[in-house]
């Protein structure tokens, strides 16, 4: 009598580990985010504890004209790091005060910043992309994202309002650290002089992409 044939049998093991796997790469997001956020705080904390008192910068009696373009410019340079951090502070003022006068363009800006998050920088990268039916890749998903970014930023009033905003925060600070005479300032020996008064911006930039796990 012959046997019958052996019939096979699936097993969920591959849903179930692909199940597992999904969930270990949510945590490990969530992680990395967490840290990167706690990581940028902590960098802005300490780079605004650098800032200098507002009395100083507003102090009138330490404002005169500048004798000659070389002398402005050496004013702006002495300025610029000693008032890094108050500049900075002034041209994000600048930039809030455009954005929130323009609630269009700030919607525009929140929904472009959370595409990128949620798209691309924190998405599991065993988790393809799928939209109106179709998978994208991750080159796909990444080329959408630039494209849409031109689109907003140079397509849209949002490039403008950010060029503009950052025109007039410019020409506020150096109007300020033309006519602001340092001589009073006590620079520190140990900072170059010729630091950026963006630096510590790029240290906390720096600070914060330390802990990012690199997408395999």
């Amino acid at each position: 009598m012959a046997s019958s044939p052996t019939l096979p049998i699936s097993t969920p093991v591959s849903n179930s580990s692909a199940a597992a796997g999904t969930q270990s790469q949510s945590p490990m997001a969530t992680a990395a985010l967490r840290a990167i956020i706690s990581r940028l705080s902590s960098s802005l904390r300490h780079g605004f504890s650098e800032r200098r008192p507002w009395s100083e910068l507003i102090d009138r009696s330490s404002m005169s004209r500048p004798e000659s373009l070389t002398e402005a410019y050496s004013r702006v340079r002495k300025n610029f790091s000693y008032f890094r951090v108050n500049y900075v502070t002034l041209l994000a003022f600048a930039l809030a005060v455009s954005l929130i006068t323009h609630p269009f363009s700030l919607f525009l800006l929140f929904a472009l910043l959370a595409s990128w998050t949620f798209l691309y920088l924190f998405r599991p990268s065993d988790q393809p992309l799928v939209l109106f039916g179709r998978t994208f890749s991750d080159r796909e998903t990444l080329g959408i994202l630039v494209v849409l970014t031109v689109f907003v930023i140079f397509l849209t009033s949002v490039g403008s309002l950010l060029i503009s905003a950052l025109t007039v925060g410019l020409a506020i600070v150096c109007a300020h650290g033309a006519f602001r005479v340092p001589e009073d300032l006590f620079l520190d020996d140990q900072e170059p002089a010729n630091a950026g008064f963006l630096s510590f911006l790029g240290r906390a930039a720096s600070s914060a992409a330390a802990p990012a796990v690199p997408r395999m």
